[in-house]
């Protein structure tokens, strides 16, 4: 069985028609004042699922996070957990706890008591809360410093405590609103897989909010990209990246190339575009444009090749001028100015630590790429 992309694991309930989902918004609408923060929403989320919420700042994706823990209320529509309607039911009594972008550790308690303080305001006893405690420690591996103070601590060690507290509850949902952002980059990396790692450990669901494309590509089953409000795709991150279903999308999620043009032809075998100076791009892809119609095909910089010499095995082959070029360590990223003035950006992972004959400035080059690498869509 061929698939888009690699799969973390094989768990997609959401294929399954007798499964029920866990979290259900169904019409959810929002509004404050004229302003309409989330409109007409439907999203269904199951059982043990790690699902993120992604989106540009102001497209909703908090305000939906805020609703489904109590601290909004909705304007239009309903909330279903575990299938218990939320109306009306405030945020101590739902059955979920919220993890925040700051932490809000208590700065003259110790982790210990930080941890145990959800625990003692729903009135455990002493024993159970100690062992409760100790239970957390172990699970984000701080056990030697449950006597530290906040400030005591690095900023990925504090980030750990908030995420023990949140889980001292065993909520049924840990909801997680921008839970990396103060992070490092490299501590923020490692973070994404231990969270991932607890997630399978703990059984439970999480949702996730993030403006991070590659924080929620990495850590989510599955990803809704907002924008204004409303969803514009669901699906799984190697879904998204791969075969996105709109400009948007394909332009949010990663870096992209896009060729506008005309559709030259239309049919099961593919399609063809004809993006002008001649050019004709040819694409696997098939989709419900026609010919004479207005398209665009998108692709990756990754699935791009660059070459001195014209390739003689492709459809899909452009001249231009080698104008930037940025060496990252793992990879080069190459910006090739073409004949149209349109700059193409291709990536290529760097195998071996020296390159012979390397690519400078003012080059002629050619860039060439598979009739299966693109995607083609229509216009919106």
């Amino acid at each position: 069985m061929k698939s888009l992309g690699s799969i973390r694991r094989s768990f997609e309930p959401w294929n399954d028609p007798d499964a029920k989902p866990y979290i259900r918004f169904d019409g959810v609408t929002k509004k404050f004042g004229d302003f309409v923060a989330v409109d007409d929403l439907t999203l269904h989320i199951y059982h043990r699922e790690f699902f993120a919420l992604l989106g540009g700042s102001g497209c909703g994706k908090s305000t939906l996070l805020r609703m489904l823990a109590g601290f909004e209320s909705t304007s239009e529509g309903s909330i279903t957990l575990d299938g218990e309607n939320m109306a009306g039911i405030p945020p101590y009594r739902r059955p979920v706890n919220m993890m925040f972008q700051s932490y809000a550790l208590f700065p003259h308690m110790s982790v210990e008591k930080n941890i145990a303080f959800g625990l003692k305001q729903d009135g455990m006893a002493r024993s159970e809360i100690d062992d409760r405690v100790q239970s957390m420690l172990k699970l984000v591996k701080l056990e030697q410093f449950g006597k530290r103070k906040p400030h005591q601590l690095s900023g990925g060690q504090r980030q750990r405590v908030a995420l023990a507290r949140s889980i001292a509850k065993r909520p049924k949902v840990l909801l997680l609103d921008e839970p990396l952002g103060a992070l490092d980059k490299k501590l923020r990396e490692e973070t994404q897989f231990e969270l991932m790692d607890l997630q399978q450990d703990l059984g439970l669901t999480f949702v996730v909010v993030t403006h991070d494309q590659e924080e929620a590509m990495t850590m989510a089953d599955r990803i809704a990209v907002m924008n204004y409000g409303r969803i514009i795709q669901i699906a799984t991150p190697a879904e998204i990246y791969e075969a996105p279903n709109s400009r948007f999308v394909a332009d949010f999620i990663g870096d992209v190339n896009i060729f506008d043009g005309t559709v030259v032809s239309a049919d099961p075998t593919g399609t063809e575009l004809d993006i002008g100076g001649g050019i004709a791009l040819r694409s696997d892809n098939q989709t419900n444009v026609k010919a004479g119609g207005k398209a665009s095909l998108v692709i990756r910089p990754e699935k791009i090749r660059v070459s001195r010499e014209k390739p003689a095995d492709t459809a899909n082959a452009m001249s231009g001028e080698m104008w930037d070029i940025a060496y990252l360590g793992d990879m080069t990223v190459y910006h090739i100015k073409l004949e149209s003035g349109q700059i193409v950006k291709a990536s290529s992972l760097n195998a071996v630590r020296i390159v012979a004959d390397p690519f400078t400035y003012d080059d002629r080059m050619w860039v060439s790429f598979d009739t299966d690498g693109g995607v083609i869509l229509g216009e919106e």
